[in-house]
């Protein structure tokens, strides 16, 4: 259950309207690394949790903040976009300014948002429900919410100094430390994770012993040069304790030609029969076993 309390959690009022601005504030709300983005990766990830206690209340809080957050961002929007010019397209012919002014809105906040935000990126392009990572690996999951919080701020900050507006700048500096907070948080609850034995260095903590191990050591050196190998990552233990990491400084393929088979008549690949034909009969249309069962069954 959710209830909304009408205050906002931070003060989001612009000293003047400004729909350029609007415009690539939509961003933050539905961009690929925006609000919504880690509002609904928190929430699918809270839900999926499959431990009960710390883990998950932590999840559904910083969820339940995101929501808030679009929340906000949505207010500053429709704020930023009062008194637009939404009927002034014939005086813009002739005054340069508000045509500039048109032509840098979103022209979508005024037909589909009535003069409110929508759920799209800067660009109009909507918000899409593939952005989000609810594995219900925790490791992983929360890896992912480091780089989420991580892009949210780099966005952030970009956009603080494109404006001069001092109601705006002041919600972002929130904006700003919040996920500067909730990055430390997602760093340290991965070290809980560890420090109480659920998880390891590597995601998913299996299958370690089954993977070929002599492949999992090393950096290929597939770029010209070798300051590569004066890195970290080539020297020394690795970071899960377990491996020495190291380098090939010159790599050779393990595999053979990467030729592709016969292709499907059916499908009109250009090919000049040098393979014959496709090895396999379901994609030539002869019956398979699943077909042959049914023929004898009709039997």
């Amino acid at each position: 259950m959710f209830t909304h309390t009408k205050r906002l959690q931070f003060e989001a009022k612009p000293e003047q309207p400004d729909p350029v601005f609007a415009r690539k504030l939509q961003e933050l709300i539905g961009g690929a690394w925006g609000e919504m983005t880690v509002t609904m990766q928190y929430l699918f990830q809270g839900w999926n949790c499959r431990i009960e206690g710390k883990y998950k209340d932590l999840i559904m809080d910083i969820a339940t903040e995101e929501i808030g957050h679009v929340e906000m961002l949505a207010t500053m929007v429709a704020r930023l976009l009062e008194g637009a010019p939404a009927t002034e397209t014939t005086r813009a012919v002739q005054d340069p300014v508000m045509a500039a002014v048109i032509g840098g809105m979103d022209p979508q906040q005024a037909i589909v948002g009535g003069g409110g935000a929508t759920l799209s990126d800067s660009q109009g392009v909507p918000w899409n429900g593939r952005y989000i990572v609810a594995s219900g690996n925790l490791l992983a999951d929360f890896r992912a919410n480091v780089a989420a919080e991580a892009q949210g701020r780099l966005q952030t900050a970009r956009l603080y100094n494109m404006t001069d507006d001092p109601g705006v700048k002041d919600m972002l500096k929130f904006n700003l430390a919040r996920d500067t907070y909730h990055q430390n948080l997602w760093l340290a609850a991965i070290e809980e994770l560890k420090a109480d034995g659920v998880e390891g260095t590597v995601a998913p903590n299996a299958l370690l012993d089954e993977e070929h191990t002599e492949h999992a050591t090393s950096l290929w050196n597939l770029s010209e040069g070798d300051e590569s190998t004066q890195g970290r990552w080539a020297h020394g233990t690795a970071p899960d304790g377990s491996h020495q990491m190291g380098i090939i400084p010159e790599p050779r393929p393990l595999g053979g030609p990467a030729d592709a088979p016969a292709p499907d008549p059916k499908l009109f690949a250009t090919y000049d029969g040098s393979k014959g034909s496709p090895r396999d009969p379901r994609l030539t249309g002869v019956k398979g076993m699943v077909g042959k069962l049914k023929e004898g069954f009709s039997d």
